[in-house]
């Protein structure tokens, strides 16, 4: 039996999306950005469900776990892709770090450095262009704890303070944990976020895979936020 061209044709594009699919659904970090407008919806709608429950939410929320960690500048080197440029910025007090560090830094909070500087460990970020150096990455709620600290959009039902568990089993896969103290606030942060504290890591990569720990390809995923008695 012949097989006219146009029909191999189409059998090879099915193939190679069929392929493409199955590649986007287990690699995860291959997809790239969060896809927020989805996300939103889906808080929004699973929310108003529980709010309509006899009892209301009842100290029961549905989330979305994201991840914030503090970069290693031992990460960013040249070899790796990375801008490693040394520059100096207001507060380092003349004292060069990798470019792409500082960037890091800024989105993060905090960052690791390599020589501690009159004992402090750490650059922090203090908004504008200016750093300076901090002895631990801390929260409006205290130091920040690996693993057990988070950050929340300030709002009523989820505030500083407050104590969760999240049963999920992708957050605790990643995490190993399923229990989050929010002690802090970021005001890029969405109703119903919870940005859970990864702690120190070097970078997965250049790019936007500097706002990932090389430990993980961890994106986002949906849970339960239970208040914890």
């Amino acid at each position: 039996m012949r097989v006219s061209l146009p029909r191999i044709r189409e059998f090879n594009r099915a193939t190679a999306l069929l392929f493409l699919a199955c590649l986007f659904a287990i690699l995860p970090a291959a997809r790239g950005d969060i896809p927020w407008p989805e996300v939103v919806q889906r808080l929004a709608y699973e929310n108003e469900k529980l709010a309509r429950r006899p009892g209301g939410h009842a100290g029961e929320y549905f989330i979305v776990c994201t991840l914030y960690y503090t970069s290693k500048e031992s990460g960013f080197t040249f070899e790796r892709g990375f801008d490693a440029t040394r520059i100096t910025k207001p507060g380092l007090h003349g004292r060069t770090y990798p470019r792409d560090f500082l960037r890091s830094v800024k989105k993060e909070g905090y960052g690791r450095i390599v020589t501690p500087v009159n004992g402090h460990n750490y650059i922090r970020y203090n908004g504008g262009d200016s750093y300076g150096y901090s002895s631990a990455p801390s929260g409006g709620g205290g130091t920040l704890l690996a693993r057990f600290s988070a950050a929340a959009k300030p709002q009523a039902d989820l505030h500083r303070g407050l104590v969760l568990e999240t049963p999920a089993a992708e957050v605790e896969r990643v995490f190993g944990s399923t229990r989050w103290k929010i002690m802090d606030t970021g005001g890029g942060l969405r109703r119903w976020q919870l940005d859970c504290y990864y702690g120190e890591d070097e970078p997965l990569g250049p790019g936007k895979f500097m706002a990932r720990p090389r430990a993980t390809t961890f994106e986002y995923a949906y849970s339960i936020a239970r208040v914890s008695k």
